[in-house]
């Protein structure tokens, strides 16, 4: 008996991406002949166009179509010109729209891949390689970079077609323009601002492992400075200070971030979702989500199920 699409499980969760399937067949450089840097171009559709992750910080830059792009629980629209640098693990998937030429394009994705911790090994004894200490950690949230797309191809060729210190020395100017770059948005809804005081951010720390903790119970900003030894302003001050947010719109991005999650990876029911992240009010938690996601939480759970469109 034939087994009919709708009888198998709906896949909900990204699919890791192992080296071992990184076929020649496919795009990929052979990582014994290149080294650390892998370049990949490839067109649409693919069997590379997937909701997946992988260990390797990722480059993407699009050069044809225009579609929707998932970056961890961040969807948006790209067109060709889209630079978006991804971190370690971050799912991420392309899903061009609209009309294809028949067969598809055959160019839509310039790609750099390279692992970060021989970077940040490299760095403690090669002090030029700290500036890419910022850009790195800011790409585990996924950046996108505005006015950089004819610079970014062109760095993506002098790359690809030099190899051994040649490709190093390509790749390491290419990531240093995109770490001067101030034309950028972060596609994850909360981040740490950068400090230089150790202490202040060992406390940050503390307090945001705490809230990712008990976001399910109430969080009142009295408890919290108590536990620090401050009054209620000034760890108002302080926490604005480190995190960019006030505290009630930090808690408040956490457990949207949080249902996002469950949304895309779980078939649960919206309301028990609501109330798991902390939320006590559905009218509440559609709100908010609509104000930090731009999507009420159905039509985002809608949307995100285009992010396995791309599979082949």
């Amino acid at each position: 008996m034939s087994v009919k699409p709708r009888d198998l499980p709906r896949q909900l969760k990204p699919e890791l991406e192992h080296d071992v399937a990184r076929s020649p067949a496919l795009g990929y450089e052979r990582s014994d002949e290149v080294g650390l840097i892998r370049c990949l171009s490839h067109g649409y559709p693919t069997p590379l166009a997937r909701w997946h992750y992988h260990d390797e910080y990722e480059l993407h830059i699009i050069t044809a179509t225009s579609g929707k792009v998932f970056v961890g629980d961040w969807i948006g629209q790209f067109q060709p010109g889209q630079v978006v640098l991804t971190g370690p693990r971050l799912p991420h998937n392309w899903v061009s729209t609209g009309v294809l030429p028949e067969g598809g394009v055959p160019l839509r994705d310039l790609v750099i891949q390279f692992p970060g911790e021989p970077l940040q090994r490299a760095a403690e004894h090669i002090s030029e390689l700290t500036a890419l200490a910022p850009l790195l950690e800011r790409a585990r949230h996924g950046i996108e970079f505005f006015g950089v797309s004819d610079a970014a191809q062109r760095h993506w060729q002098a790359v690809k077609r030099v190899r051994g210190l040649q490709r190093l020395s390509a790749f390491t100017a290419f990531m240093a323009d995109l770490a001067a770059c101030t034309d950028y948005r972060l596609l994850s809804s909360v981040q740490l601002q950068s400090t230089e005081n150790d202490d202040e951010l060992d406390r940050i720390e503390s307090v945001v492992s705490l809230i990712m903790e008990r976001m399910g119970e109430p969080l009142a900003a009295t408890d919290l400075a108590r536990d620090l030894d401050m009054s209620e302003s000034q760890f108002s001050r302080f926490f604005r200070k480190t995190t960019g947010n006030t505290f009630t719109d930090f808690v408040n991005r956490v457990r949207i971030n949080r249902a996002c999650q469950l949304l895309m990876e779980t078939d649960r029911l919206i309301t028990d979702i609501c109330y798991e992240v902390g939320f006590h009010n559905v009218a509440n938690f559609n709100r908010r989500f609509l104000d930090i996601k731009g999507f009420t939480p159905s039509e985002f759970r809608r949307q995100a199920a285009a992010r396995f469109r791309g599979a082949a």
